[in-house]
């Protein structure tokens, strides 16, 4: 019987461990430095030298708010524009809180791009930066008849 429970541990124990090892195999960290909102401000100070890529939803930009200007590729669409990405500015990787943008800082890189890094637009926001929203349009009267 202690042998029964002991090879039944020691299975779960290797089965365990192996789910571990895969899991990390799966996920890997992003190469991409996240910036803050001061590294932000002092790429912002040369307008003529960066650009933000937006790689959220349309919606989370109307949400959330964003720079006032912005080149905007979602990250699933990110490796099939890169031919309108220019490659004499530096880029700053934009998302909610820098995940997908340093998703999107690796990919620029690896396309030979210079990336500064990734910024999260909430996370400049709660350091004290202050976002552009978008106000939705004013409702329309109805036309008389």
């Amino acid at each position: 019987m202690k042998k029964l429970i002991l090879t039944t541990l020691l299975a779960a124990a290797i089965a365990f461990g192996q789910s571990d090892g895969a899991k990390q195999g799966k996920k890997q960290a992003s190469q991409a430095k996240v910036l803050t909102r001061a590294e932000i401000e002092e790429l912002l100070s040369k307008p003529d030298q960066v650009l933000i890529i937006d790689v959220r939803r349309p919606d989370e930009v109307k949400d959330i708010g964003g720079f006032p200007v912005y080149l905007s590729i979602q990250i699933n669409d990110l490796e099939n524009r890169l031919a309108y990405i220019p490659k004499d500015r530096t880029i700053i990787a934009l998302s909610n809180h820098a995940a997908r943008g340093a998703r999107a800082a690796d990919i620029l890189s690896k396309a030979g791009f210079h990336v500064a890094g990734a910024a999260g637009a909430e996370d400049y926001e709660a350091q004290g930066g202050t976002l552009t929203k978008i106000a939705p349009p004013a409702p329309k009267a109805e036309a008389k008849k």
